[in-house]
């Protein structure tokens, strides 16, 4: 084989699709993810609630049980912050 022909394998082999991920991606998604866990672990307010995050194209779903509104909206604010967050699918639910 030659070298150019397992680069292009390589390449495509890293290349994302409309349903999957490219490693860069995949990469860049597990950072937001930690940054977020951490972010809201932090926090005095909502580190009492377990909250679920997960990340795919930039776009960060929190879910999970909170006891108010208030804490709903803040941890959107704080999953917003975070450096490379497209948008928020916010599916906190207070209960």
């Amino acid at each position: 084989m030659s070298i150019a022909l397992l680069l292009r394998i390589l390449f495509a082999a890293c290349a994302s699709t409309p349903t999957r991920e490219s490693t860069g991606e995949y990469v860049d998604d597990a950072v937001i993810t930690t940054k977020v866990k951490t972010l809201l672990a932090a926090d005095d307010f909502l580190k009492a609630f377990q909250i679920g995050v997960e990340t795919y194209r930039g776009t960060v779903q929190l879910s999970g049980f909170v006891n108010s509104q208030q804490a709903v909206d803040k941890a959107g604010e704080i999953a917003g912050g975070v450096n490379g967050v497209k948008s928020i699918k916010n599916n906190l639910i207070v209960k």
